[in-house]
């Protein structure tokens, strides 16, 4: 459909840059070195340092992730434990190890409800020695001290039942992650490099106090460094259904680092799931809010349970009384209020930091808080600035903020509602839902998502806090992005009216740098990336992974927001059921999966069906879950994960879904938008490929092999095709492999892609390149179940570079398992180029015959055993 093109209300004002006014809260500090092309990327704590840098592409390295999901390809992802360890030492589990340099990024645990105390200790081990060994529980509740405090690292309270370590940890050499007893449920995510270039190893010692105030900020500033010669620029329209207002169109070459949005028709969806505390007589609650020091008043806004009547309480900032709590009986149960008090400039004029405390007056049984949302007046406009969440599930909050209370009377949790029209909601959720913010960068439109999605909330608006976007539900609230979105010539900027409601006196706000250096960067051969927010919306299909995008190119994935409208009836035991599928990710056309998690909940970093209810944190949070009303039929669930310092790149394409229920069963209504920076070109091209089991492909690589045999093995691989069985022939070796390659001379590194038999864990060879070290190809886990693999080593540049062919040598590392392969496909690491139309993304090896039929869902292949012994020997 051909929309018409609507311009009303329209005013145009340049204006000193919004973004770096609210940056002053929090001190950033000076920008690093932007990465080079063709690197590993921010290593270590640059991961949170560069976030300017975001859309730089990268070279030759993976993200990958151990995990206990079930090998069987059922829903067994922990609940016994029968996947968890890699291997047992001393009675203690490994759940991660690699061979070569890397770095940590995530790790995710529960058990328990969240409580992983059976668990003991955990230790990582980074090139051979311990960096980290103290009981897991005292790890995750910040026990430890910087750099393992809130958020950086979160218990089961702050995650709503799941922990987190989000601390980078590089290392060179080797690492290894051990827990002293099975963990159950994990996942650890790290990157592995072909080299040790540039990489520095974790120092537990650095405190890191600036990332640390940089993300207890998040959702509330711009977590990059402030550009110099930064403008905003202010449009305000309305839009009839149907209609497109272009709000801003800019030249370039420049960045955008701020969007924001304001919708004033838009009303918050009612239903809250909050926790929070109460006080009595004698009693008060002390805590310390972040305001902008250039404020010309500070407004505080309560959210409180209104059934308790007559609650009277004074506000003191810094000591000085400047109003008071106070709400009659007009509100009744089930539901929550908001008051507001502004606090005059005398008080707060000039400070980056109030104390704020609330003192007993009177009430019919006790004062209670929830939360407090904090806005400082700035250049005339309300700008939130901090955000105190009170409750017992909010400790890293509490603890950031200096909470405390004296006289606790109560603290639980309340499911209310806030009294709302029920026909502005489903007008509102018609504008978040329908009106979709489009954005064309040099020609070319890569951003086209629904507003509220794309700021982190499908459902409805709810309070969304992370490190890259925001939504605040509050008075005069704006929506926010600080995606940084580099263009070369002209970024146009539009809102898609496609919802049936008028949208009114909409306000957009762009902030944006000049940038000379963007032109050459983002060439078809360069080394950035444009912007793109990914939207699908549909319904479900039985058996297929919801997909959160599938695209070719070169590219870093950096999250998604996920909005999931489930469509079992209440009346059965499980509606969430949708949320027992698990995340898979693909990337370089490999057909076993580089992230393979263990549960909806558990990749959004939370667990058990998000135990307690919403939360938020820097890099994943749950804003909002409907039942049975606001726009949902039946059981909805919104959530968002970014994958900063874990992002994902690719050289060819990324496909990246996620089950919906367990064996992806469960039909529903899924929507999602995914971030991520790409260019259109491939820099990795296959030069050779090898088959080991066929006598021709054997002589033309001069490929010799000692104590091998040779089996016949029908399996299937991982993943959302576990269902799909092949067969082909595989070779086993114990002794040393030798052959030669063909490779492309203007490479920067190489990778080699072996087809496997992963039933055996522990395969582990030296790699040799022309005689010369390349390190230790290791595969750690293993498959009895699904036992077709393809994993990847990548050699590095300083190995390969102008060579044409290389001679490769993997030696069996001594009481390692039998060395499995069926096919070696190459491919060197290029510049940008064109594909071919017929070229294919996936590694498809020639000997594998697909035609056995299709196993069902849960029905074990029949299979050769694990052993072969139907084979010649020799090379």
């Amino acid at each position: 459909m051909i929309m018409r093109e609507q311009r009303v209300n329209r005013l145009w004002s340049v204006v000193f840059c919004v973004a770096a006014v609210v940056a002053a809260i929090v001190p950033v500090a000076a920008a690093e070195a932007a990465a080079p092309p063709g690197s590993k990327g921010p290593v270590g704590w640059a991961s949170y340092r560069q976030l300017d840098g975001m859309a730089a592409l990268r070279g030759p390295s993976e993200t990958r992730q151990f995990s206990s999901y079930d090998r069987t390809g059922r829903n067994n992802d922990g609940f016994d434990g029968k996947h968890s360890c890699l291997r047992q030492v001393g009675g203690n589990c490994v759940i991660a190890e690699r061979e070569g340099a890397g770095e940590i990024e995530s790790i995710w645990f529960t058990r328990d409800e969240g409580v992983v105390t059976k668990t003991g200790w955990i230790k990582v081990e980074l090139d051979g020695k311990a960096v980290l060994k103290a009981p897991l529980q005292d790890v995750v509740d910040g026990k430890l001290g910087a750099p393992f405090v809130w958020p950086l690292v979160a218990n089961r309270g702050d995650t709503s039942g799941g922990v987190v370590i989000k601390v980078p940890m590089p290392f060179r050499k080797s690492m290894r992650v051990t827990t002293q007893r099975n963990p159950l449920f994990h996942h650890v995510v790290y990157r592995a490099f072909p080299d040790a270039d540039g990489v520095a190893a974790f120092d537990p010692k650095d405190p890191a106090t600036d990332v640390i105030t940089r993300l207890r900020a998040f959702g509330l500033s711009d977590p990059k460094p402030a550009k110099p010669g930064a403008a905003t620029l202010r449009s305000t329209v309305g839009i009839e259904p149907g209609a497109t207002a272009r709000v801003a169109e800019l030249s370039g070459p420049a960045q955008i680092s701020q969007l924001r949005v304001r919708l004033p028709q838009v009303v918050r969806s009612p239903a809250v799931n909050d926790d929070g505390r109460s006080y009595g007589p004698g009693g008060s609650s002390t805590f310390t809010v972040a305001v902008h020091p250039a404020n010309t008043g500070v407004r505080l806004t309560r959210r409180y349970d209104p059934h308790m009547e007559k609650q009277r309480a004074n506000l003191l900032v810094d000591g000085k009384v400047a109003g008071q709590w106070y709400r009659g009986s007009e509100l009744g149960p089930m539901t929550w209020a908001d008051q507001s008090l502004e606090v005059a400039p005398a008080l707060t004029a000039g400070k980056s930091k109030l104390t704020i405390r609330n003192e007993f007056v009177s009430s019919t049984v006790d004062v209670n808080e929830f939360r407090y949302d904090v806005h400082s007046l700035v250049n005339g406009t309300w700008v939130r600035t901090d955000v105190m969440d009170v409750g017992p599930d909010r400790p890293g909050e509490e603890l950031s903020h200096g909470y405390r209370v004296e006289k606790q009377l109560w603290q639980g949790r309340h499911y209310l509602y806030y009294p709302t029209d029920a026909d502005q909601v489903t007008a509102s959720d018609d504008v978040l839902t329908g009106a979709r913010l489009r954005i064309s960068f040099d020609g070319n439109t890569t951003v086209d998502a629904p507003i509220g999605e794309f700021f982190g909330s499908g459902l409805g608006e709810y309070d969304v806090r992370s490190l890259m976007f925001s939504m605040d539900p509050t008075k005069d609230g704006w929506y926010t992005s600080w995606w940084p979105m580099p263009f070369a010539q002209r970024a146009v900027v539009e809102i898609v009216n496609a919802s049936g409601t008028r949208i009114s006196d909409a306000a957009v706000e762009l902030t944006s740098a000049p940038d000379s250096t963007i032109t050459e960067r983002l060439r078809p051969n360069g080394s950035t990336g444009y912007f793109n927010a990914t939207h699908r919306r549909s319904v479900t299909e039985v058996g297929k992974d919801w997909l959160f995008m599938d695209a070719s190119g070169r590219g870093v994935f950096y999250g998604v927001t996920h909005s999931m409208r489930g469509k079992l009836p209440l009346a059965t035991q499980t509606p969430r059921f949708y949320l027992e599928g698990d995340e898979r990710a693909y990337a370089d056309g490999l057909r076993t999966p580089i992230q393979h998690g263990t549960g909806t909940e558990d990749f959004y970093e939370s667990g058990w069906y998000f135990r307690t209810g919403s939360f938020a944190m820097p890099l994943a949070g749950y804003p909002a879950h409907e039942v049975g009303g606001d726009g949902c039929q039946f059981d909805c669930t919104g959530a968002y994960r970014l994958m900063v310092p874990d992002a994902i790149p690719f050289n060819t394409a990324l496909r990246f879904g996620i089950e919906p229920g367990p064996l992806a069963d469960v039909q529903s209504d899924y929507s999602s938008t995914s971030y991520w920076y790409g260019q259109p070109r491939w820099t990795l091209r296959q030069t050779d490929r090898l088959d080991p089991t066929d006598l021709a492909s054997r002589a033309a690589h001069g490929y010799t092999a000692a104590k091998e045999t040779v089996s016949k093995l029908t399996s299937s691989f991982e993943g959302d095709d576990d269902r799909s069985v092949a067969s082909a022939q595989v070779t086993a070796t114990t002794g040393e492999i030798g052959f030669t390659i063909t490779t492309e001379p203007k490479n920067n590194g190489v990778q080699l892609v072996r087809t496997a038999d992963q039933a055996r864990s522990q395969q582990r060879v030296e790699v040799l390149v022309d005689g010369r070290a390349a390190g230790t190809w290791l595969q750690s886990s293993g498959n009895a179940d699904q036992r077709w693999l393809q994993d990847a080593f990548t050699i590095p540049a300083h190995l390969t570079s102008g060579k044409r062919s290389l001679v490769i040598t993997l030696k069996p590392v001594r009481g390692s398992a039998p060395w499995w392969a069926s096919d070696y496909h190459v491919r060197s690491f290029v510049e940008p180029f064109e594909p071919d139309r017929s070229a294919t993304v996936r590694v498809m090896p020639e000997n594998l015959d697909w035609s056995a039929p299709d196993r069902g869902p849960n029905i074990r292949d029949e299979r050769d055993p694990v052993s072969p012994t139907n084979g010649k020997t020799g090379g």
